[in-house]
């Protein structure tokens, strides 16, 4: 298998709106999810940095769509990509003003005409789907978006136990085994299956 090495990393903008999106197209890898289920852990363990993404314990933490470039390379290739972290959706404390203008809005950039490659829809593999989950899920599909579900927290998940967990993400969602990668991030486990999945979307 062909290495592949994230040699350059860093945070472009938050946007709060398509106007105030990177004015610089670059293929863009989506990262959706439930609050607090590991987005920006996620993003720091693919890029290999300690902070990135800012983490939180407080749930709904990220407003805004925050871009990050990040330059990857093979022996012989490089590609230069952004890794887009939407807020947080199922948190019930925030306002329901605040939520219906994230939803817009991360509902027109979905919809917009960026070259966004494919959306990693991030499920606590602990639990199974939440309605949230399912609503985002389908949404994404609607839009014809390539989704790959990463079942984060796979590290608290005993070995036994895990081929459970995995049928009760993929029976809800429908989907089949490939469409499904488990990640953890404290471990890095899946961070090369990942960056395999990345690299093939950007040679497409």
């Amino acid at each position: 298998m062909e290495e592949i090495k994230i040699i350059k990393s860093e945070y472009v903008t938050s946007a709060v709106s398509k106007k105030t999106c990177p004015e610089e197209l670059l293929p863009e890898i989506v990262f959706v999810g439930r609050s607090n289920v590991g987005k920006s852990s996620l993003i720091n363990s693919l890029t290999n940095r300690k902070s990135l993404a800012r983490t939180s314990g407080t749930p709904g933490k990220t407003q805004t769509i925050n871009f990050f470039r990040v330059e990857l390379k093979t022996i012989d290739i490089r590609h230069e990509f952004y890794l887009v972290d939407l807020p947080g959706y199922g948190y019930a404390k925030t306002s329901k003003t605040n939520r219906k203008l994230w939803a817009k809005f991360i509902d027109e950039y979905l919809s917009s005409q960026r070259d966004i490659k494919f959306v990693c829809q991030l499920i606590d593999m602990r639990h199974p789907p939440q309605e949230s989950d399912l609503n985002s899920f389908a949404s994404l599909v609607e839009k014809n978006l390539p989704v790959l579900v990463v079942a984060t927290k796979a590290d608290k998940i005993g070995k036994t136990q895990r081929q459970k967990h995995l049928d009760a993400i993929k029976n809800s969602l429908g989907i089949d085994e490939e469409s499904i990668l488990p990640y953890s991030s404290t471990k890095n486990e899946g961070r090369s299956e990942l960056l395999d999945v990345i690299l093939n979307s950007l040679i497409k």
